[in-house]
This record gives C-alpha cells, structure tokens and sequence, in this order.
C-alpha cells in the first residue's frame, strides 16, 4: 500500500521517478469508488494555457497511451506519482479559488490522462464545482467509453488532445486505436460539451496535409468544439526520456517552423474551424 504524502506544488517539467514504488500498474487499477485517495504528478497554481482564464491545474498519474513526443512520460506510471487524498487537494484549492474565479479561471486535471483515476478525478471536480470554479480536463479520450453522465455533469469543459485522423498515423503516433477518442469526441458534440481540441503539430509526423485535413473535416460540424488549437512540437521533455532510459525516436526531431505552423492553421481555418 502506497504511502499517503503531502502534494507540493511544481511543474510539469520537473521529473518525477519512483515516489511510490508500492502503486499498482495504470492498466490494473481498481479504485476505490469513493475516490479519497490517489496518484498525482504535481500541480500549477497560474497557467493560462489549459482553459479559460488562470487555470490551477493538477496533473494525475497514470496513461495507457505512449505517444512518442510526450514531454511527460514521467506521469504513464502511478508508481512514478505522490499518493495523495482528495481533500488535500480541495484544500489547497480552496486557498486559490478566490483568484481563480477573479480572474475568470478555475481547475484543469491533465495529466497523464484524468480517466486513469476517475473516481479520484471526479471527486475533485466535484469539490471544485463546490468551491464555484470552472473544470476542465484535459483527454486523450482514449477511455472516453468509461465515463458516465455523472462525470460529465461536473465538468464544464474538455480539451480533447486528437492526435491525428489516420488510425495507422494514430496507431504510430500513440500505440493504440483512434476508435475510442473519435467515439468520444462525437459524444462530446452530441450533448453540446463545450471544447478545445489540440493538435500537435510534428515536422515529419502528423503534419502531411491529408492527416490535418481530416481532423478539420471532423471538427469542423461539431458546434461544441470552441477553438482548434495547433501546437507546435518542443523538445522540453526529451530530458526525461533520457533520464528514464526510454528510447526516444523524435531526439533529432526539430519544432515546426512558423510557416508551417500558418499553413496547418489556416487548413483547420479553411473547413470552417476556430484554429489558433
């Protein structure tokens, strides 16, 4: 049994290996329903990047997906995250809560990926919602097939990370199907839940035209979908990879240049996309 720890702030590029050695494999988990407990890489108290406003944003352990330019893979494992209690996190919340709302943000669970622990994770929405703050996740929508309304029902937003339209690119890119992430991000449309979708862009990857052009064709009709955010690949994390001894296939790989960034902007722009 893991040890239940205090969380302190950090980043998410600060590395974390082997905090709970104890925890068990993502893949096997079974929470309790309750969700009181459970694995957290760090949080961010002032971004601006993952949703409206100043957003504080938790990032959970645990992902089934293994996409070559992950600049966490540090947060795939649980043994590599902090065993925390729910109401740790609420608290540390609620101190932040008055500035958040102030300045029109609220709470982003990322990860990893926040459907690993969902009970975990949907305990602190909920709590977050208590507090008036506005929630976010951030999916790969891989386990989309797991959520229930009740989920849904306490968050406010989701930023589905689409990784391409090509299930063999999908497949290369991630080692799994892009089955259940279009299953639901369809889902998503069908009941209006607001959404960023994003888009990384890597020179050599996912940046062949047809591959941009059918995610935009996708999102395109979706009227929930807010903005098509393209971001550009960095090598930010390449360190962990090197320092977890993973073998890392883009270490030669460089970011976008900007006018490539414009041409695959504009493509989402051109089938009727808010894209930025």
């Amino acid at each position: 049994m893991s040890e239940v720890r205090e969380l302190t702030a950090g980043s998410r590029h600060h590395l974390h290996v082997g905090v709970s050695p104890d925890a068990p494999d993502e893949s096997a988990l079974r929470e309790d329903p309750a969700g009181e407990f459970g694995y957290a890489h760090s949080y961010e108290s002032s971004s601006r990047y993952d949703g409206p406003g100043l957003r504080l944003v938790l990032f959970v352990s645990g992902c089934l997906l293994r996409c070559s330019y992950c600049h966490n893979p540090d947060t795939w494992h649980l043994k590599d995250g902090t065993y925390v209690s729910a109401k740790q996190v609420l608290e540390r919340l609620a101190h932040f809560a008055p500035a958040l709302k102030a300045l029109e943000g609220g709470l982003t669970i990322s990860g990893g990926e926040p459907m690993v622990q969902m009970a975990f994770t949907k305990r602190i929405l909920k709590g977050a919602k208590a507090l008036g703050l506005h929630t976010a996740i951030e999916t790969s929508g891989f386990l989309g097939d797991r959520v229930d309304d009740d989920f849904l029902s306490v968050l406010d937003m989701v930023l589905l990370d689409i990784k391409s339209s090509d299930p063999e690119t999908y497949r290369r890119v991630t080692g799994r199907d892009i089955a259940p992430t279009l299953r639901f991000a369809e889902r998503l449309a069908s009941i209006n839940k607001p959404a960023w979708v994003r888009f990384t862009l890597v020179p050599g990857l996912t940046d062949d035209p047809a591959n941009v052009e059918g995610i935009a064709k996708l999102v395109a009709p979706m009227t929930n979908v807010e903005w098509v955010e393209v971001q550009p690949f960095h090598q930010l994390g390449a360190f962990k990879w090197k320092s977890m001894n993973l073998p890392y296939a883009l270490d030669h790989a460089n970011p976008p240049k900007p006018e490539l960034m414009a041409r695959v902007i504009q493509q989402f722009r051109s089938a009727g996309c808010r894209a930025r």
